[in-house]
């Protein structure tokens, strides 16, 4: 299967190693899971992440992923911390490396982008997460000219990947607090921090809160890009 061909189904459940955990922001965490099955996935889709207490009950949880595809056997999922998170809670609290994840995946035919056109990427806080899958394939492929990802954080320590993101390609804006000597106060997306020159042809993806979604579409639509080719994932919190 090439890089490019999407599972025509998700596995099944299967356990993944944690290989490693780093923080991203105070309330976010990613995980290096190595697979024991593993199947190759488009950058944009994601597992589900089983818990299965003592007593038997269960409780799971969808998170993007957030690596490009390659061919390690192994993918990264971010998870935010979330009040009360049943899943979020014990995955940023209690594992550590060395344990095992019951997980499914990958899932998702649509909100995916296969590296071989322009694309328009903008994203509102954990937002970015499937997006960044995009960013590193198109890093890794060379293709950085195809796409370009614009990021909206309420400050600095609410950036996600913030040692990577930075490049011709991305923009980043902050709504609550800026970094020292920023360009602009903190505001909302507008449409001067879209990058409209990849034209109406291009693809757009949007993924955020439901306002932030609402919002950015509008934008992007501001660009050229029409409704067809504009696509949306709306998240609320989940635990």
């Amino acid at each position: 299967m090439t890089e490019t061909e999407a599972p025509t189904a998700p596995s099944a459940w299967q356990l993944a190693r944690v290989l490693d955990i780093r923080d991203e922001t105070a309330r976010a965490k990613t995980f290096r899971l190595a697979l024991t099955s593993p199947r190759p996935h488009l950058a944009g889709q994601h597992y589900v992440v089983r818990l299965t207490a003592p007593d038997g009950y269960r409780a799971q949880r969808s998170y993007s992923v957030a690596s490009a595809p390659d061919d390690s056997g192994a993918i990264e999922l971010t998870v935010e911390r979330l009040e009360d998170g049943e899943v979020s809670g014990f995955l940023c609290d209690e594992v550590v490396v060395g344990d095992e994840l019951e997980v499914r995946g990958p899932i998702g035919g649509w909100f995916v982008w296969p590296g071989d056109g322009p694309a328009l990427l903008v994203g509102g806080g954990s937002g970015v997460v499937p997006l960044m899958a995009m960013l590193r394939l198109a890093r890794r492929l060379g293709r950085t000219s195809l796409i370009r990802l614009v990021v909206s954080a309420r400050s600095p320590e609410d950036l996600y990947y913030a040692d990577e993101l930075a490049g011709p390609e991305t923009t980043i804006v902050y709504t609550r607090r800026t970094p020292p000597s920023w360009p602009h106060p903190p505001r909302r997306m507008v449409l001067e921090d879209l990058d409209c020159s990849l034209g109406g042809q291009a693809s757009a993806y949007v993924c955020g809160s439901a306002g932030f979604a609402d919002a950015a579409t509008s934008l992007v639509e501001q660009c050229g890009i029409t409704a067809e080719r504009i696509r949306v994932e709306r998240f609320g919190p989940t635990s």
